[in-house]
């Protein structure tokens, strides 16, 4: 008798016990529908979530425990390439408008060589001694100048490379930050203009935007283009980091009716771009199409380089001066070499072209030894998306830092490295409808806008610990390069002052 009570009511366990099961699986599945349906459609904040519902969400469990466990499964803070965890980390956390602080000390080692320490004053700037970074003009033999309100603006990236949604909010936030958005190669867009912020037009090889039937330079396209308010400037594009001394290839499947009418060229057929401007092989040729662009337009022209000889740069500047200072680029972009946003071939983007480190020194002491120094602005790219590298770039020389890869992790760029698969799982770099519905438009505009706002405020932060008031008071001697071991050498001993005209009276190369 005990024995068939024991039965039942193991019998009875059982069956509530399956039941609670069946309960939980039934719960587990209408969570998981609610939860799919909230992500698919409702939310805007997450673009993988919205993207990839319900399964985006392990992204956050693994990315969470990665913090826990990296030590034996993961890559460390500083060890990736291109971007490593820790510069993505401040930079997801400024775009969110989170703290940047950090606790318990820094993961970067101190004496590895090549790192650059900021040397702090002993009477740093007193909170109510501290100014903004201060406008600077651009331009000023142009018919209408250009007043630059930022120090950190986006670089150039084409619409084509990114998408629609991408353009949108980065040019939505570039317009609440202040700052400009350089449209890249593939001419202007409706989404350049849609949100409102200041814009630089670049001609790259092709003259995507600007060119007639037979892809030569429009002045009458030129005009057009400058009757926008909101283009403030021209770049002549020479050559960019990712891939010096090549042009581009836009796929004929990729030459929608809307990408032909912005470029100006034929729909559906492939677009190759020359891997150099074809009526531009001199000093005297780059200046006559810097003067052409500027008189059209009456707007400042720029030209943007990646360097590897630099003998060019000298004769260019000697040009310059025979002509007369009014005849120089209102601005120059040096490229670094390490710069990654356009597709290309491993060996270029690995192995041409001169790292920023050395570039810009080398390029703003010609300036200076040519005496144009205060006449030509410079203008830095190449991996500035912390406010550490803005400083240094900065104390080199740099009167701006543009960045573009910045700006695509502010958007919520994963570095997938899937940008010329059509497959960006963030809806940055893909024309594919269902991945860019992920990426909305005004949540990463903020985004944009807080990561300016918070790398801006952090750059001014390092230059008020360094005594001076504004960031581009930042000079050589501010800051230190580790050289091996414990020691480390002045900025301004590595690349000492240069005398202004000591490279016309002496006539002689830099020594690097």
């Amino acid at each position: 008798m005990l024995s068939l009570e024991v039965t039942h009511w193991l019998d009875a366990v059982l069956y509530v016990f399956f039941l609670l099961v069946l309960l939980a699986l039934v719960l587990l599945v209408i969570t998981g529908v609610v939860l799919w349906i909230q992500d698919r459609f409702f939310q805007k904040t997450h673009a993988i979530r919205r993207n990839y519902p319900l399964i985006g969400r392990f992204r956050y469990f693994f990315e969470h425990l990665g913090e826990f466990f990296r030590q034996y499964f993961f890559a460390m803070d500083r060890e990736e390439l291109p971007f490593n965890r820790a510069q993505r980390g401040w930079v997801y956390r400024a775009a969110k408008d989170l703290s940047t602080m950090v606790p318990f000390g820094s993961t970067k080692s101190m004496l590895a060589p090549g790192r650059v320490i900021f040397l702090n004053d002993p009477y740093p700037v007193l909170d109510k001694s501290k100014a903004e970074t201060v406008p600077m003009m651009i331009g000023p033999h142009a018919r209408l100048p250009y007043v630059a309100k930022s120090l950190h603006n986006i670089s150039a990236m084409s619409y084509g490379a990114l998408s629609k949604p991408a353009v949108l909010a980065l040019s939505k936030g570039a317009a609440r930050a202040g700052c400009w958005m350089n449209t890249g190669e593939g001419g202007l867009s409706p989404w350049h203009l849609e949100g409102g912020c200041d814009i630089v037009f670049q001609i790259g090889t092709a003259r995507y935007g600007v060119r007639d039937a037979d892809g030569n330079l429009s002045d009458e396209r030129l005009k057009e283009a400058a009757a926008h308010p909101q283009v403030k400037m021209f770049e002549i594009k020479l050559s960019q980091g990712a891939k010096p001394g090549k042009g581009g290839i836009l796929p004929g499947a990729k030459v929608t009716a809307e990408i032909a009418a912005i470029r100006h060229i034929p729909i559906g057929e492939p677009s190759i771009s020359p891997n150099r401007h074809p009526d531009v092989a001199s000093a005297t040729e780059l200046l006559d199409m810097i003067h052409r662009v500027r008189e059209v337009t009456g707007k400042p022209v720029g030209i943007k380089f990646v360097v590897g000889s630099w003998q060019w740069l000298e004769d260019f500047f000697i040009e310059i001066n025979r002509r007369g200072i009014e005849s120089a680029p209102d601005y120059i972009s040096i490229d670094s070499g390490d710069g990654g946003t356009g597709a290309a071939p491993m060996s270029l983007m690995d192995d041409v072209g001169l790292h920023l480190a050395e570039s810009l020194p080398l390029v703003v002491d010609l300036l200076q030894g040519y005496g144009l120094r205060e006449r030509i602005r410079v203008v830095a790219a190449g991996k500035l998306i912390t406010p550490n590298m803005v400083a240094w770039a900065i104390a080199l020389g740099a009167d701006f830092c543009v960045s573009a890869r910045g700006y695509m992790f502010a958007l919520g760029c994963i570095q997938a490295m899937q940008c010329d698969k059509n497959t960006c799982p963030t809806g940055i770099t893909t024309h594919n409808p269902r991945l860019q519905r992920g990426l909305v438009p005004i949540d990463k505009a903020e985004r944009v806008y807080q990561y300016h706002r918070h790398l801006v405020k952090e750059v001014e932060v390092i230059a008020h610990s360094c005594g001076v008031v504004e960031p581009r008071e930042l000079r050589r001697h501010h800051a230190r390069m580790v050289a091996g071991g414990p020691r480390s050498v002045l900025l301004s001993e590595l690349w000492p002052p240069v005398e202004k005209g000591i490279y016309l009276r002496q006539g002689r190369s830099v020594d690097v």
